[in-house]
């Protein structure tokens, strides 16, 4: 890991990467544009950018109308707000009708840091995941985010992607990504850790700690909530029989369940969830947080050693 760089940032350069080569793609945000980083869309293609406002239930209207005439939406706010005050458009608006709209969400999980409870998504990936048809995908680093965009433009249908706000480490590895195929990246065979967004690097960095005492922990990077890779899961699983998911995410809904789904009635597995158990965030520093809800490399060690 040479570097730190935001997801947002790399979400924000992609779009204005692509939108030079692909005159379809148009961006909309909600008065936030510095902070979901839309603003360098907006910088180099002006025409193309609407701003719509602290009006977030209208800005997915209008993206909806956009993408009947053939253009590719990509909607920006936080995540709070996108997936919450505007699920009914979300929903019923977009995703009922099959719309080609892309949900691009930042400043997801706790470490959204000082703003508190009241802005911390924790429940956005269960309520993206339950739309019927909707793409969830939570990309590990900045390189990630950058071929998750790509991969969105080039996808049919309504998909959402969930953005951390603060730095993360840039992982030191060339993954592919393609959308619905979990990546591999350590090997391991006396347990598994699945893991999703910022918490791939701890699970990472648990694989290293583990090592060292000589658990072998494989770590899987599921960049895609849905469409799941149930094979990639199911074989790891069968090959290493303790299971681990790690989210910054609740426990209810997110990547925990979905692998659970997938585990259900295919073997015998132990199996425990690191997320946020049942409750609010709240305002504090993005890593002191993490350590209040068990969200470090150390609890990943602790619930692998407890199975």
């Amino acid at each position: 890991m040479s570097e730190k760089k935001a997801i947002r940032v790399a979400y924000g350069e992609a779009l204005a990467e692509l939108g030079e080569v692909n005159d379809k793609i148009v961006a909309l945000d909600a008065d936030l544009s510095h902070s979901t980083m839309t603003y360098k869309f907006a910088d180099k293609f002006p025409e193309r950018f609407f701003n719509a406002g602290i009006a977030e239930a209208n800005m997915v209207d209008m993206a909806v109308g956009l993408a009947s005439m053939g253009y590719i939406p990509f909607v920006s706010t936080f995540a709070i707000f996108g997936t919450g005050r505007a699920y009914d458009q979300v929903r019923n608006g977009c995703a009922y009708g099959g719309f080609n709209v892309k949900f691009a969400m930042s400043h997801a999980g706790v470490t959204l840091g000082e703003d508190g409870g009241t802005h911390q998504a924790i429940e956005d990936i269960a309520l993206m995941r339950v739309i019927p048809d909707m793409t969830v995908i939570v990309p590990c680093d900045a390189n990630e985010a950058k071929r998750a965009v790509k991969a969105m433009t080039e996808m049919q249908g309504p998909a959402y992607l969930r953005m951390a706000r603060m730095p993360s480490p840039v992982l030191d590895m060339n993954m592919p990504f393609e959308i619905g195929k979990a990546n591999v990246l350590r090997e391991g065979t006396d347990a598994v850790i699945f893991a999703c967004g910022i918490m791939v690097e701890a699970a990472l960095q648990a694989a290293d700690t583990l090592q060292a005492e000589g658990i072998h922990a494989a770590v899987v990077n599921i960049h895609t909530i849905k469409p799941l890779d149930e094979e990639t899961i199911l074989t790891y699983a069968k090959k290493c029989k303790k299971v681990v998911t790690a989210e910054e995410h609740s426990v209810i809904g997110g990547l925990g369940d979905a692998v659970a789904s997938a585990l259900l009635g295919n073997g015998d597995f132990k199996f425990k969830k690191i997320g946020v158990q049942d409750r609010f965030g709240q305002s504090g520093k993005p890593f002191d947080l993490l350590a209040e809800y068990n969200l470090t490399p150390a609890d990943i060690v602790k619930a692998v050693k407890s199975l």
